[in-house]
């Protein structure tokens, strides 16, 4: 007796889009549902300093750190 163990995956010949994609999982569209593109999020605030300073101050407060024993 012969267990496969790995199935093969079967190769697209191409990408399908995001309407396709819907249209296969949930038939077809109606007029309730639209897709829509979002602007990309603004920063909420600004921070005074970046994660590359923030580490190098990091690093240099565990460095001036009394060695324990």
């Amino acid at each position: 007796m012969h267990v496969a163990l790995f199935r093969r995956r079967k190769q697209r010949l191409r990408q399908i889009g995001e309407s396709e994609a819907y249209g296969r999982a949930y038939g077809d569209r109606s007029e309730q549902v639209r897709v829509v593109k979002l602007e990309p999020r603004r920063p909420r605030y600004d921070l005074r300093v970046s994660g590359e300073t923030l580490r190098e101050a990091f690093a240099k407060r565990l460095d001036s750190r009394e060695k324990e024993v």
